[in-house]
Formats: structure tokens, C-alpha cells, sequence
């Protein structure tokens, strides 16, 4: 196994899940009769999550800096990836901040897509189904979305008047699903010629 600072991101993301899910299940912090956690827990969970993303970033980035790619890396990143967001979204639906169809639509994306590249590097054909933009712009609006509905609560601010969280976040995430299909059929389309002949 390779061990060095990018890899080492990663299994900082992995480690952070827990802190991330344990943050609202703490006794303390338990909601009691449908109250929604406290706001330092949403803000506590908000810092993992945008931690854990930019950790996300800054792995991909010194590996290319400094040269420390390895297969193990490539396999783990995403690892880390799907299931921080997994867990997001799963904290979200029990707390009725996404809805259960949306979380299934960007779940069960990433485990098909997933499936489709595992299947397509074994026939040799790792690069027709590489990452694509619609699937880093998809990345990037379901993160921020995540990010506002883990925050919650609206923000004053002042004279320009009230930033209201949770439209915004309940709009990006939506918006995200709608890209997390466009990205599949993406994906699908140009794998499509090899599963046609088999």
C-alpha cells in the first residue's frame, strides 16, 4: 500500500465520516419531538464536510505537484468521495432536509457509474468513461448543496438582506440530481458501443 501525503488525505476523509455522523448523535445533542439539532452542531458538521471536501481537491493536487500518483491512490480517492457523500446525504434524509428519491438518484449513480468504469477498465476501455466536466460541475453543485442544507439556518446580512439556506440548498441539490442523471447518460452513451457487442 502507498503511503504518502495525498494518500494520507485521503484516509483523512475516510477517518473524518464518523466525527461527521457522530456529530449529531452525540447525548447532548440529541433532537428530541422532530427539534432540529442545535445550530453549533449544524456549523460543527458543516466544517467536517467543507474539511473533507477540500481535502478532496487538495489530494488530486499534490499528487500531481508532487508526483505521488499511485493506482491505490486512484482507487481510494473516489472510495473516500462516494461514501463521505453517502453520508451526508443519508444524515440529511433522516433529518428531512433532502428528500429520499434525491439521495437514492445520487447514490445509486455513483454505484452504477462506479460498476461501469470497474467493468470498462477490465475491457480495456478505462478512458472512454473518465471523468467528464458535467461530472466535476455535478461535483461541485452537489457539494455546495450539502453545504448549505448541513448549515441550515438562514443568514442576516444586514443591508443585504436575508441569505435563506435552506431555498438555496434545497434548489443546488435538485439541480445536482437533475446533473447526476445528465452525467449517467453521459457516462452510458459512451460506453454503450462496448456493451452493444457484448
Amino acid at each position: 500500500m502507498t503511503c504518502n501525503i495525498p494518500t494520507m488525505l485521503t484516509w483523512l476523509r475516510i477517518l473524518l465520516i464518523p466525527v461527521f455522523v457522530g456529530v449529531f448523535y452525540l447525548p447532548n445533542n440529541l433532537y428530541i419531538l422532530g427539534e432540529m439539532p442545535t445550530q453549533s452542531v449544524n456549523i460543527f458538521a458543516t466544517c467536517v464536510f467543507a474539511i473533507a471536501a477540500f481535502t478532496d481537491w487538495l489530494d488530486g493536487y499534490l499528487a500531481r505537484l508532487l508526483n505521488q500518483t499511485s493506482s491505490f491512490g486512484a482507487f481510494l480517492d473516489p472510495v473516500a468521495d462516494k461514501l463521505m457523500v453517502a453520508a451526508a446525504l443519508i444524515v440529511l434524509v433522516e433529518f428531512e432536509r433532502v428528500g429520499a428519491i434525491v439521495a437514492l438518484i445520487i447514490i445509486g449513480r455513483e454505484i452504477a457509474i462506479s460498476a461501469l468504469r470497474e467493468w470498462m477498465a477490465g475491457e480495456g476501455q478505462s478512458s472512454s468513461v473518465g471523468v467528464a466536466m458535467i461530472g466535476k460541475v455535478k461535483t461541485a453543485v452537489q457539494m455546495l448543496a450539502i453545504l448549505f442544507l448541513l448549515f441550515w439556518d438562514d443568514v442576516d446580512l444586514g443591508s443585504l438582506g436575508i441569505f435563506q439556506t435552506k431555498i438555496i440548498g434545497h434548489v443546488l441539490i435538485v439541480f445536482a440530481a437533475f446533473l447526476t442523471l445528465l452525467s449517467m447518460a453521459y457516462y452510458l452513451k459512451a460506453a454503450w458501443p462496448k456493451m452493444k457487442a457484448k
